[in-house]
């Protein structure tokens, strides 16, 4: 993203979301932001539309809650990937050349030009599961 500047309200969401370690849903921003003078959930949903298209952040859908972006440059990849902990709520973000052509190519074969592909994977994260690294 080249330097754009953000409105209050888009920085205060964003700030939440980068300093909470799992996924928030809209609510639970507006929740924390209400000191802060946002106060109606059209001011927290106006702000999360403009975050994602600016690639600051992500939506995920199973949970429909939101996380800041963990990568530089996301809205240049086709397809974004999410490891989801099911117990902690952890989220990776996962970035991958390979795993974006095999899914481009996949689209492609069933007759569909892809755009944009955003991939969930739910499980239990390492800790979670006693899985050692």
């Amino acid at each position: 993203m080249s330097e754009t500047k953000l409105t209050k309200n888009q920085s205060l969401v964003l700030g939440i979301l980068e300093s909470h370690p799992s996924p928030l849903s809209a609510y639970s921003i507006l929740d924390q932001l209400t000191d802060a003078g946002l106060r109606a959930p059209p001011q927290v949903y106006r702000a999360l539309e403009k975050l994602i298209d600016y690639g600051l952040i992500h939506k995920l859908e199973s949970i429909n809650s939101y996380v800041a972006c963990q990568h530089r440059h996301c809205g240049s990849h086709q397809v974004t990937s999410f490891a989801i902990c099911d117990s902690c709520e952890r989220v990776s973000e996962i970035i991958n050349a390979e795993f974006e052509k095999t899914l481009h190519e996949l689209a492609e074969n069933a007759g569909l030009t892809p755009k944009h592909s955003t991939v969930e994977i739910h499980g239990l994260c390492n800790a979670c599961s006693g899985i050692e690294n």
